[in-house]
């Protein structure tokens, strides 16, 4: 609990969405993500280490601890480093999911590889996963040292567009990147609407 409100301390310095003017320059700054957040989003992003530690939990409890120790610096909820922002390029991701949202279900799931995307628009970084029959699509916002908070939506099936955040609470998504190594990323999804109780996707650069 006081990394998650270590979270919050440092997402409270980011600066309102504006423009900055100057005689010579103009300066846009990143938009507050809490601002723009709905109040479960928010509430997943302030439990999100609550979030981790109880799909652990599940995951053991289902027999799944040797699964978690293998991963690493991947699953344990207090692996991130300084140095947070994701550079824009092109990624090699996997999903773990961990524990579950309903009374059964499994406790540890790891898919396959897919392609996913960072990249710089405008003023904004999104992160984009590529292919598959969902996709979560989305914005990073600066969260603080060690954390970037996304807030975007799930593409599913052949749809070409995201839905706007905050269309469809049911397909919106909510979580951090953070860096926890030497070129190695993760997005952690606290709380997910579907099926399990964590969501953490791993970034590689693909090169």
């Amino acid at each position: 609990m006081k990394r998650a409100l270590a979270f919050l301390g440092a997402a409270a310095l980011v600066p309102m969405a504006g423009v900055a003017k100057t005689p010579k320059t103009a300066v846009v700054t990143a938009p507050d993500w809490r601002a723009l957040a709905s109040r479960d989003d928010l509430r997943r992003i302030r439990t999100w280490r609550d979030a981790f530690v109880e799909a652990l939990a599940e995951a053991a409890a289902s027999g799944d601890t040797a699964r978690v120790a293998a991963e690493g610096n991947l699953l344990d909820p207090d692996a991130a480093l300084d140095g947070a922002a994701i550079p824009a390029g092109r990624y090699r991701c996997r999903t773990i999911k961990l524990g579950s949202a309903g009374a059964k279900g499994l406790g540890f799931v790891a898919y396959p590889g897919f392609d996913c995307r960072v990249s710089v628009q405008g003023a904004a970084t999104v992160f984009e996963k590529l292919g598959g029959s969902q996709r979560p699509t989305g914005r990073l916002y600066p969260g603080g040292a060690q954390r970037q908070v996304f807030l975007g939506t799930l593409v599913l099936g052949d749809e070409i567009r995201a839905l706007g955040y905050g269309r469809d609470a049911t397909r919106d998504m909510a979580g951090a990147v953070e860096r926890i190594g030497p070129q190695r990323w993760r997005l952690v999804f606290p709380y997910p609407r579907f099926e399990s109780t964590l969501d953490v996707i791993e970034l590689v650069p693909a090169s």
